[in-house]
């Protein structure tokens, strides 16, 4: 009998074991472990609103780009040469006279071509050369800008290739347009955050673009003037309106509850 109690009581220890380990393993399954102590819940995650807004400002330009110049034409190349000098020379200190820096005086064009004369079922014969120089400028003094390009004209110049204006400090001035549109971006958060029931908790990141402000070109044009004009013509009538620049960022907020 005492031999049967114990073949009993061993087999009953022995059916017991394994459903003990399953409870202790179950036990340390329920627990944390300790690196995700912090984690959100699932349903915890952070909602994040995504707002591009752009703002555009409008202001009077303050420099004037103009490239203007000297066109010859002689029998030879050295002819041709002394001819565009001495009128480019002239040109030169017309700019000067009007008050143009010598930093803001650019050589951006010489040239020396031969000129051919073309006479059908003849080869082409050498009829002379023509020099071309031109220079680019920057006027900062706008409201003199008719009278300088009319004093170059009455040194000798007989080219101009169009205008075009620009503002010289032009990333300040679109300073104010970046507060815009970040005021923009900031409001327009709120009013979704209201909507959602939601709050603005935080700026997740702010990333600029389109922040580059255009050039205004006037209609592109080459003329040769004749140096020769009598009397010679009143100044033209310039305006350099308005350049519209536009500053844009796309800022990602955090919303809670």
């Amino acid at each position: 009998m005492r031999h049967t109690a114990l073949a009993a009581a061993a087999l009953a220890i022995a059916a017991g074991a394994p459903a003990t380990a399953a409870l202790a393993h179950q036990h340390e399954a329920g627990r944390p472990a300790a690196g995700n102590a912090q984690q959100r819940p699932h349903h915890m995650e952070e909602t994040r609103l995504v707002i591009s807004a752009e703002a555009q400002i409008a202001q009077a330009p303050d420099l004037a780009h103009v490239t203007a110049g000297v066109m010859t034409e002689a029998k030879t190349a050295a002819a041709a040469f002394a001819d565009n000098a001495a009128k480019m020379n002239g040109v030169m200190r017309a700019l000067r006279g009007a008050g143009i820096a010598e930093r803001d005086i650019q050589t951006s064009n010489l040239t020396l071509s031969p000129q051919y004369q073309y006479v059908e079922n003849e080869p082409p014969r050498l009829n002379g050369y023509q020099v071309s120089n031109t220079v680019t400028v920057r006027v900062r003094d706008l409201a003199n800008l008719g009278r300088t390009l009319d004093s170059v004209v009455g040194q000798g110049g007989n080219q101009l290739h169009g205008i075009s204006f620009s503002i010289d400090k032009a990333d300040e001035a679109l300073d104010a347009a970046r507060r815009d549109a970040m005021k923009k971006a900031r409001a327009r958060a709120d009013l979704y955050a209201q909507a959602a029931g939601l709050r603005v908790a935080r700026i997740v990141s702010i990333q600029e673009g389109g922040a580059v402000p255009p050039p205004m070109p006037m209609p592109h044009m080459m003329a040769r003037m004749s140096a020769e004009m009598s009397p010679p013509p009143p100044p033209p009538p310039i305006s350099g309106g308005e350049i519209s620049m536009t500053a844009s960022v796309t800022v990602v907020f955090e919303l809670a509850p």
